[in-house]
């Protein structure tokens, strides 16, 4: 298959790219490496295969003529919500970007658009009794979740009036290697303890994610370009860890107890994503739990 990756130099669409290659697929990398790097396809680089890196905005005219050349059976946007994100003039971008791509899609007949959301922001605030959260009629929290949802209704409009097919996929915490220290909990905490120095938390550590480890969501990105349409699906493992935990788990006893800092205003005490719809519609689930990923992360780094 001819492949698009927006972001693809990015730490997801690195391994994504990675995994494509390996199939045999033709890959056409699209960044304009605002947040990715170049090192991040190093390994890609040396194994050869039909690859292309295209140093490019995906919101310009140019992004849009490659779209046009290339013409893909699956388009995966990656870069609508990039980490570290560190303005409201990013977040805006995003949809910029996403509604330029869909609309490229519509014009030159793309098969599929697959597009990842952050489940933390999409899901608001949601209680301890509706975890794992479902993907039903997601509430946003702060600018961020809005932008998200208002991502998924895009895809939605364009499905139902210009018969473009997409899968929007809300992606819990993951985490592993090229992942840059600004970018997740887990990505920060392997910098702190690499640096020798206790790692700082917001609030008082109690607050729970669900992390998952990015070979499982590179499968189930791949998974989403060849099944199901017009949906929004979970990719999470359903298991709550405290933060406070995770730093327990990655550096024993070696460096105490993390320092504690203010929580955020909109500080989302506990969450968890159900895979139960991932199940269903991508014969997908998690198969690296916590321990075995931050092994395989230790390894790797």
């Amino acid at each position: 298959m001819n492949i698009v990756v927006i972001g693809g130099a990015g730490f997801i669409g690195s391994h994504l790219v990675d995994r494509l290659l390996a199939e045999g697929h033709s890959v056409d990398v699209v960044d304009d490496l605002s947040s990715g790097g170049l090192a991040n396809l190093a390994e890609a680089r040396v194994a050869g295969g039909k690859l292309k890196i295209h140093h490019l905005d995906s919101t310009t005219a140019e992004g849009t003529s490659l779209i046009g050349m290339r013409r893909p059976d699956v388009m995966y946007h990656l870069a609508v919500f990039p980490r570290p994100q560190r303005s409201l003039n990013e977040t805006a971008n995003g949809f910029a970007s996403a509604l330029t791509v869909l609309d490229a899609a519509r014009q030159f007949g793309v098969g599929k658009v697959v597009v990842a959301l952050p489940a933390t922001a999409l899901y608001g605030l949601p209680s301890v009794r509706s975890l794992p959260v479902k993907e039903t009629d997601p509430v946003p929290r702060g600018v961020r979740g809005v932008v998200a949802r208002a991502v998924f209704d895009l895809l939605s409009t364009y499905r139902e009036q210009e018969m473009v097919e997409f899968s929007a996929l809300a992606l819990a915490s993951v985490y592993g290697a090229r992942q840059h220290h600004e970018g997740g909990v887990v990505a920060a905490f392997q910098r702190a303890i690499d640096e020798g120095s206790a790692a700082s938390v917001t609030g008082d550590g109690r607050q729970t994610r669900d992390f998952i480890y990015i070979d499982d969501v590179v499968d189930a990105l791949v998974r989403a370009g060849e099944r199901s349409t017009g949906l929004l699906i979970n990719v999470g493992t359903g298991v709550q860890t405290s933060i406070r935990d995770l730093w327990t788990k990655m550096s024993g006893d070696a460096l105490g107890a993390p320092n504690l800092v203010p929580a955020r205003r909109d500080e989302l005490l506990c969450f968890a994503a159900s895979p139960v719809r991932a199940r269903i519609h991508l014969g997908w689930s998690s198969w690296t739990d916590l321990d075995a990923g931050l092994i395989q992360l230790r390894s790797r780094s």
